[in-house]
């Protein structure tokens, strides 16, 4: 039971915070669902089967996510986005060490942050499962318990919107 647990930990723990992180914006809190998802899934290790265990995870992530902005609304909190994120700066990613590319790419990070949490869900969602985690259609609308078209449809709309954002309201046009 411990090497399956371990086996699984090692296949989605950073798939499980980074959907967490976009879906909340803030490194802390991201870290505290991964955390509490992933003691769910300890506690549920026998229930859960190994080859569904990342829908599952992804499931408990966005449930434990949308619990998280529920408990912000009700205390009145600001959302406020950290770009302090180990593992997903694409600057420390950056293929070429100098200090520009680094900016441009801090600079595209930081755009598109602003623009996924000013989108409406399902749509940030699926932007986030497709377009960064990299799951395929089929996976998302499982997940998400909606038909195939309506993910493809969700997606084109969320990625026409932050088109629009990244370029009208951020005042970023990425580069072609």
């Amino acid at each position: 039971m411990l090497d399956r647990f371990s086996e699984l930990i090692d296949e989605h723990q950073d798939r499980v915070y980074s959907f967490a992180y976009y879906l909340l914006g803030s490194k802390e809190e991201a870290e505290d669902v991964a955390q509490e998802v992933l003691l769910r899934l300890w506690k549920n290790i026998e229930s859960v089967k190994f080859e569904a265990a990342g829908g599952w995870l992804s499931r408990v992530t966005r449930n434990a996510c949308f619990d998280r902005l529920r408990q912000r609304r009700t205390q009145n909190r600001l959302f406020a986005t950290s770009l302090d994120t180990p593992g997903l700066d694409p600057a420390t990613q950056a293929t070429e060490d100098n200090p520009e590319s680094r900016a441009n790419s801090w600079d595209v990070q930081r755009h598109l942050r602003q623009a996924l949490a000013e989108i409406a869900e399902p749509h940030r969602s699926i932007v986030i499962l497709r377009e960064i985690q990299g799951l395929k259609y089929i996976e998302i609308a499982e997940l998400l318990e909606i038909p195939i078209n309506t993910v493809k449809t969700y997606l084109h709309r969320a990625r026409r919107t932050l088109r629009t954002q990244l370029r009208e309201v951020h005042c970023y046009a990425p580069s072609t």
